[in-house]
């Protein structure tokens, strides 16, 4: 028992000292809030764990003790964590957040009301203060050292009404921010009250005359010191007023007819807030008679086959919103009957800015005349030279463009000049000219991309010198023009494709160079390239995979851009022009072969079809002559005058007769006791002559005594006529000259004659 309970209480201070020591393995203190770039001590209690190391966040910290200081800490929130470095385990970890405290404070006095003078009442405060938005932050103004509240807010401004009242001495200000994890106090800051107080807008007046403005305005605490600001336009002006002063300023230089807004702001000396601005005045200038400058100026055409020159006059129009009615005439005078002061010549009623009038080749003074409401106004000319006149003129004129600007150039002649005139146009129907005593002069406002003739023309004191115009140019060189792309052909290895440019504008860049892109069409990451000069539009894409799809585009290339075409497919041939070519050649000598082929079957099937069966009626027999002793050769017989076609003799037909018929025997077949057929043609015959008739016909014939009856047909016979032997008898030897009706022995009436019928036999000129 006693021995139980003693193992009892052992096992219960173990796990008590177990639990102990686990509480122990932690990082202390947790969840700090500290103040931005302060620092901070955090201690691991390792409880046994051996070494240690540090990580912030996911970066590991040089340090393996076990307390981490951290100096100037700035992270808005950062997990630190301490690890054993035997087992890799977390021992413990705690969060750093940080807070700041509000800054760049600024205050100022001033009224509610902008339109009323009197005593400040309101004091507004703004500051910045850098934390998360989402963080719920209180705010409260302190005032003077003894930390009075003023203001709570839980915006960075704010602002109160009518509680300072007695502010002639230093303002000091403090701001808390709170949340419920940490409170801060900004810096203190001291605030003169004539260094933070706004002045209300002034109250302003302006008055146009003919050749400036009036402004004047009023403002209040004209007991003390200010400055003021004038704007007009684009332009200010600045003015200190002294103690019980209110301002006023005159504005020079104005265009006549023109629209002026003015406004007026006044601030107590630096550094002290400006005022709003006042309510803005606009008025429009009278017309400044002694400034009107119609810059009157003349473009001459070339003259006509009688001398005759149209000069188109132009000048700067009046503005459209000066008061009045204002008409313009035009006076061409003679140069020297000008400089007398005599004569009187047509005037010529003209537009607002221009009017064409016509002089002959001698010199002319064109002279303007305005007039506002019926009272001439302005007298202006300008000198037009003679045909061939010797007037000087610039040289070497030079232009350059840069971003939309042309730049000219030119050297002046000889004689002194008191200026030059420039003009320019991009189609020669608006022009724009300017006066300059610069041997230089910078064109703006210049249409983009359109070419331009610029004209230099230096002035005398009574006279104008020639013009010299400079090569044309662009006021700004656009990239190449829109680039189409065509396919041309395609084999199994290459297609041949071109492209063409073709700019809408009048001013594109010339092509320096063209690269054509290409790729298989499942390939969308390798992109093949050829380059080419700007002068070719054709390539043709060589090593391509036959049966394959590809897309192509062609990029232009000048020096001030670049433009591509839009993408287009094409598909190669499965095979090349070789393999048709082979194709076609191999299958045009096969069915070459095959025609001569069957042409040969045919004709020879022809000739087989056409061959008749052997016709008795178209052969003539005859007996082998007998063989010679020791040889075996027969006699062969041709009868050169004897038709292939004559009567067919059997075998017993000239076995009737032994003996030769003589010459003058009659050769009729009636004579002889046969059965021989008689050919009925044969027998219609005339007679011929029976040696010519037996005459043998030269063959070698290899025969036996035993040989059946076997066929002799003649050289060059266009039928088939048969000679028939037997080897029934062994006849002797017959003359050379054998007549052809020779008697032959009647045949046995046992053995059986053999003759050749067919069926048409017996037709009418079969043997021809």
């Amino acid at each position: 028992m006693h021995l139980f309970l003693a193992l009892f209480i052992l096992a219960v201070n173990h796990s008590i000292c177990k639990g102990k020591d686990e509480k122990k393995c932690d990082v202390v203190p947790k969840n700090n809030y500290i103040e931005v770039g302060s620092d901070i001590n955090i201690t691991c209690l390792t409880c046994g764990h051996g070494k240690i190391y540090w990580t912030l966040d996911t970066s590991r910290l040089n340090s393996s003790h076990t307390v981490l200081s951290l100096r100037n800490f700035t992270h808005q929130s950062a997990t630190v964590q301490c690890h054993s470095t035997d087992s890799q385990q977390v021992i413990g970890g705690t969060t750093i957040n940080t807070y700041s405290k509000p800054c760049n404070i600024s205050c100022i006095l001033h009224q509610l009301n902008q339109t009323t003078e009197g005593q400040p009442v309101v004091f507004t405060c703004k500051w910045d203060h850098r934390i998360d938005p989402k963080l719920d932050v209180n705010y409260t103004v302190l005032h003077s050292s003894a930390q009075r509240e003023i203001c709570k807010t839980r915006e960075t401004t704010c602002m109160v009404e009518g509680v300072i009242k007695s502010m002639l001495s230093v303002i000091i200000i403090t701001v808390r921010a709170k949340t419920t994890n940490w409170e801060v106090d900004s810096d203190t800051r001291e605030f003169p009250p004539a260094h933070i107080r706004k002045m209300i807008p002034p109250h302003l007046s302006v008055t146009s005359f003919a050749d400036h403005l009036l402004v004047e305005w009023k403002r209040e605490l004209i007991k003390q010191k200010c400055r003021c600001e004038v704007k007009y336009n684009e332009t200010k002006l600045n003015k200190a007023l002294k103690r019980g002063e209110h301002g006023n300023m005159t504005i020079e230089q104005v265009e006549s007819c023109s629209h002026y807004t003015v406004s007026v702001r006044c601030a107590l000396l630096e550094p002290a807030p400006w005022s709003d601005w006042s309510q803005e005045k606009t008025v429009l200038t009278e017309l400044n008679k002694n400034r009107v400058r119609l810059h009157l100026w003349r473009k001459v055409a070339e003259p006509q086959k009688n001398g005759v020159r149209k000069v188109h006059a132009m000048w700067k129009e009046i503005p459209s919103t000066c008061l009045g009615t204002f008409t313009y005439t035009i006076e061409p005078t003679p140069y020297k009957e000008s400089m007398m002061r005599g004569g009187n010549y047509t005037e010529t009623l003209c537009g607002e800015s221009g009017c064409d009038v016509e002089v002959n080749q001698d010199a002319h003074r064109i002279n303007l005349n305005m007039f506002h409401n019926e009272i001439l106004l302005v007298v202006n000319a300008v000198h037009v030279p003679a045909i061939g006149e010797s007037l000087p003129q610039v040289t070497d004129i030079q232009t350059s463009a840069l971003e939309g600007v042309i730049l000219v150039t030119w050297k002046a002649p000889i004689q002194p000049v008191s200026g030059y005139m420039i003009d320019w146009t991009h189609d020669g129907n608006q022009y724009n000219w300017k006066e300059t005593n610069y041997t230089n002069a910078t064109l703006s406002g210049l249409l983009d991309k359109k070419p331009y003739n610029v004209t230099v023309t230096p002035l005398f004191v009574d006279k104008t010198g020639h013009g010299t115009q400079a090569l044309q140019i662009c006021s700004r060189v656009g990239g190449p023009g829109n680039v189409t792309i065509h396919i041309n052909k395609t084999n199994a290895k290459n297609a041949l494709v071109s492209w063409d440019v073709k700019s809408q504008e009048e001013c594109s860049g010339d092509v320096v160079k063209y690269i054509i892109f290409y790729r298989k069409l499942d390939r969308l990451e390798l992109w093949l390239n050829v380059t080419v000069i700007g002068t070719e539009q054709a390539i043709s894409l060589e090593d391509l995979l036959p049966d394959t799809q590809y897309v192509f585009y062609v990029k232009a290339t000048a020096a001030t851009g670049t433009t591509k075409s839009t993408e287009m497919f094409f598909k190669t041939k499965r095979f090349g022009r070789w393999f048709i070519t082979t194709l076609v050649v191999c299958g045009g000598v096969v069915i070459i072969l095959v025609l001569s082929l069957g042409l040969g079957c045919a004709i020879s099937w022809k000739k087989f079809r056409e061959k008749p069966v052997p016709n008795p009626g178209c052969s003539s027999l005859a007996l082998w002559p007998p063989r010679e002793e020791g040889t075996g050769s027969i006699w062969q017989f041709n009868n050169p005058s004897e038709s292939v076609c004559d009567r067919v003799y059997t075998e017993e037909s000239q076995k009737t007769s032994t003996s030769p018929l003589g010459s003058g025997l009659n050769p009729n077949p009636a004579f002889y006791q046969t059965d021989e057929y008689i050919d009925p043609d044969m027998a219609s015959a005339p007679e011929t002559d029976p040696e010519e008739r037996l005459k043998p016909a030269k063959m070698q014939h290899r025969s036996s005594p035993n040989d059946s009856i076997e066929p002799l047909l003649p050289e060059n016979s266009p039928c088939s006529p048969y000679r028939s032997q037997t080897s029934a008898e062994n006849p002797g030897k017959r003359p050379n000259k054998q007549n052809k009706h020779s008697p032959v022995k009647q045949p046995d009436r046992k053995t059986p004659v053999m003759v050749y019928v067919t069926l048409d036999m017996f037709e009418q000129n079969q043997c021809r």
